[in-house]
């Protein structure tokens, strides 16, 4: 992440560590699958950016035990320190404002993360700076303007709301810089940069008690920028939680996009 004051969920809120936690049960999957692919061993040397969480950090140390090393950075590494033990290097770090922390890597990996840097196009060339040749960049990052809506079956009252809370928390993020259409970009922006043997997939989960879980947790943390921005009365906000903790919605979240290429 970029060192900003107006970034909308800062990782030091209570809310934040439920919201690691959804991510890791909607997305863990999707990522170690693709990091599977790669063949992923006893050796690698890894670089997890912005890595918030501890659950793909603690994957891949197992991957690449004691003779590998993972550094995992963050600008707020608070909620990582559980991790910080050998092959796990953990270090506060800029991706978009900082030199690489180191060169060679087998693999860099960042999620959800560089939607939410304004300066995307330096962070891009930082990762694929730190490979080595032959080394390999995952990228996956949401697209909310793909699937704006918490609620694509909007056939009541409960999904309207939700879905007018999304639209507001989306507007929140693009007037804090985030770009809401950058996930479909992924696949051009590596191939643009040189990398080759670009793919890419989308998971899109459409209902799950992690969805709900984590549209609990984001709505509880944004709070008070959706009632100072006028987005939502407190009402509004009290309703929404209520029919969420109900459980009669399926709410969404935007497509999760991963590309992935080697360095030549």
């Amino acid at each position: 992440m970029t060192r900003s004051d107006g970034y909308l969920l800062d990782n030091r809120q209570s809310e934040a560590g439920e919201r690691f936690d959804a991510f890791a049960t909607l997305f863990d999957p999707t990522t170690f699958r693709h990091l599977e692919g790669f063949g992923i061993g006893p050796g690698w040397r890894c670089w997890e950016v912005g890595a918030g969480g501890t659950s793909v950090v603690s994957w891949l140390a197992k991957k690449v035990g004691p003779t590998g090393k993972v550094v995992a950075t963050d600008i707020d590494t608070s909620r990582l320190a559980a991790a910080a033990r050998p092959p796990v290097d953990v270090r506060v770090h800029d991706v978009a404002g900082e030199e690489p922390p180191g060169e060679g890597f087998d693999l860099v990996h960042a999620r959800l993360v560089l939607v939410h840097v304004p300066d995307r196009e330096r962070a891009l060339r930082s990762m694929i700076k730190a490979l080595r040749p032959g080394g390999r960049l995952l990228l996956e990052d949401a697209d909310p303007a793909l699937q704006p809506l918490a609620c694509p079956d909007e056939h009541g009252p409960e999904q309207r709301l939700a879905n007018r809370l999304r639209q507001g928390f989306r507007q929140l993020l693009a007037d804090r810089g985030a770009d809401l259409s950058y996930g479909r970009q992924l696949p051009r922006l590596l191939r643009e940069h040189g990398l080759r043997r670009v793919e890419a997939d989308a998971y899109f989960p459409l209902t799950s008690q992690s969805c709900a879980a984590l549209e609990s947790a984001t709505i509880r943390q944004i709070r008070p920028q959706l009632l100072e921005a006028g987005i939502a009365t407190p009402d509004d906000i009290d309703r929404h939680l209520a029919n969420v903790e109900a459980g009669g919605m399926d709410l969404a979240t935007a497509p999760m996009i991963s590309a992935w290429g080697r360095k030549a």
